[in-house]
């Protein structure tokens, strides 16, 4: 049987997608091979190239096995490590060797919008089946670019056995009740990177005094005007310099990764921000915990970075709508966005899936619950000038520097770096 997939909607909505690429060439085709009709798509005599690593390969398979009985088409799945898939993407799209489909994050987008090797696709009819900020993660210049699947954040993790089970509801409920607990050393650890810095483990902090790196448009896409400069950039920072190596030592530069995961295992502190990628260390020693969002500093949300995991499509493909229809017809349904999970077990993008986990597991439960309240990682070319900049202000106001001239210099040199005034 065929699987029905409203062909002529789909074939001008492609079409109009593809001419709005301004920084794409024309693909070859853009129509399967067969002509499609009302009722149905052939995709016969077609092959669909995807790229993707080991991990999720499997759980594509299944999607790509009943997308070839229902269409026609075949699907050839190309295993790659997931580290070279940018650079190889963005090398063999315009020799005409790369894929019709490939895996990715999202912070790769602008770079593969600059170099006009990927194509906008319609997901409006699933959209509101996915987290609106993993939608917005693969959206730029008003164009969305992908399809997402998964999302991962920072989020507060606590030991349940020294502060309870109860989340704080502020930085400061969360210091006194980390100064209660019984037999730590620290109230709160946090890892701050000495002597590079780590502002994206810092920024839901941030992001409360009100002070985002750039400033986002309605629809999620970032603008390169710097979000965090101003009074409350300024605020943030001095919040940083009180609680740092010349104020109360909370936030202190003898801090590293491993010190960090290793002061909460033993029980020295009570509470830290991390990534589920943190979880084994923290919980090497027995440690009970509980996940939940990131307590505000500044009295906004404290909105962590979110990264999102989806699918891209070649603006060279020679068959953008077979890789248009196995997106969004194959892979937004339930059954294919659990199968990646289960491959590759991030937080779902998809809320149906999403939900069905975190009612199975309240550690991804707490992730889920911090992601929601994050923003998406920039991928604006520009995005690239920040971290250096940002995390040098960043330790050396930890460490003892003037909060607010080392804050504002570093404003001033970023706004330098972008080119903007």
């Amino acid at each position: 049987m065929i699987k029905k997939i409203g062909i002529g909607a789909a074939v001008v909505a492609v079409a109009g997608l593809l001419a709005a690429c301004s920084s794409s060439e024309e693909p070859t085709s853009a129509a399967p091979s067969a002509s499609p009709t009302e009722t149905g798509i052939d995709g016969t005599g077609a092959t669909l190239t995807i790229w993707v690593d080991e991990n999720r390969q499997p759980a594509i398979q299944a999607a790509a096995a009943t997308f070839e009985q229902e269409t026609g088409a075949k699907v050839e799945l190309v295993v790659k490590n997931f580290e070279d898939i940018r650079s190889d993407f963005i090398a063999q799209v315009p020799t005409g060797e790369g894929p019709d489909i490939t895996i990715g994050a999202h912070d790769w987008l602008g770079a593969l919008v600059t170099a006009g090797v990927v194509a906008p696709v319609d997901i409006s009819a699933v959209a509101d089946r996915f987290e609106p900020v993993s939608t917005a993660a693969f959206t730029y210049s008003g164009q969305t670019y992908g399809l997402p699947y998964a999302t991962e954040a920072v989020a507060l993790i606590y030991n349940t056995d020294l502060v309870g089970t109860d989340a704080p509801t502020s930085w400061d409920d969360m210091i006194a009740k980390g100064k209660a607990a019984a037999g730590v050393e620290r109230p709160f650890v946090i890892n701050v990177n000495a002597p590079t810095g780590d502002g994206y483990t810092m920024y839901p902090f941030q992001t409360s005094f009100g002070a985002p790196v750039f400033v986002q448009s309605a629809d999620g896409s970032y603008t390169n005007e710097v979000g965090m400069g101003g009074p409350e950039g300024i605020a943030f920072a001095k919040w940083l310099g009180e609680n740092g190596d010349k104020g109360t030592k909370i936030i202190s530069s003898s801090i590293d990764y491993d010190t960090n995961n290793t002061l909460f295992a033993d029980g020295k502190a009570p509470y830290t921000v991390a990534g589920p990628w943190a979880i084994a260390a923290l919980t090497a020693n027995g440690a009970k915990i509980a996940v939940s969002a990131v307590p505000s500093a500044g009295g906004e949300v404290a909105a962590p970075f979110v990264g999102v995991q989806g699918f891209y499509v070649s603006a060279q493909s020679k068959n953008a709508l077979l890789a248009q229809a196995f997106l969004t017809q194959y892979m937004a349904t339930p059954e294919a966005q659990m199968a990646l999970y289960e491959a590759d077990p991030r937080i779902p993008a998809m809320i149906s899936v999403e939900d069905e986990v975190v009612a199975s597991d309240p550690i991804v439960g707490g992730f889920a619950a911090a992601a929601k309240t994050g923003v998406p990682m920039p991928s604006i070319p520009e995005m690239g000038s920040v971290w250096d900049l940002w995390n040098a202000a960043e330790i050396k106001i930890i460490t003892g520097a003037d909060p607010e001239s080392t804050w504002t210099k570093m404003i001033d040199d970023l706004n330098a770096a972008i080119g903007a005034s």
